[in-house]
């Protein structure tokens, strides 16, 4: 029988809305929205870059949480309100992807609140990172 986890983190949104910040459905992982609040200190950085890098640093640790890691990571949604700053979110994105390659949407929709520079949310498959990449050029 296949196994669900759902891995919650406590804020009072998942209550709220009913939502997991993690569902692993076997090997295949779905990450909910994640945005770039410290989770200890609850702090969100003012700069887009620095929001970036804590939102993927955000989404390892819910994919650590079921023994997965962004090399799992197949796929990538990234939002950023500001059109001129997805530039910046996709040089940081290259810093933690590079390698892995998933394929990636990024779009420019309003977020929730506007102290929201990026938010991003993934799919991953446990063992992904281990498994033969082949690339086509098209």
């Amino acid at each position: 029988m296949t196994q669900v986890t759902r891995v919650k983190t406590g804020t009072k949104y998942e209550d709220i809305a009913c939502y997991s910040r993690l569902v692993c459905v076997g090997d295949q992982i779905f990450v909910s929205n994640t945005a770039g609040r410290d989770p200890e200190t609850k702090e969100m950085p003012e700069g887009v870059t620095e929001q970036a890098r804590t939102a993927i640093s955000n989404l390892e640790r819910a994919l650590m949480a079921v023994e997965s890691c962004l090399g799992d990571v197949v796929a990538i949604r990234v939002y950023v309100p500001n059109p001129e700053d997805a530039d910046a979110v996709g040089r940081v994105l290259g810093e933690r992807f590079r390698g892995i390659d998933p394929a990636l949407t990024l779009t420019c929709p309003t977020l929730g609140s506007t102290i929201y520079k990026v938010e991003l949310d993934a799919t991953a498959i446990r063992g992904a990172s281990k498994a033969e990449a082949v690339y086509i050029t098209l």
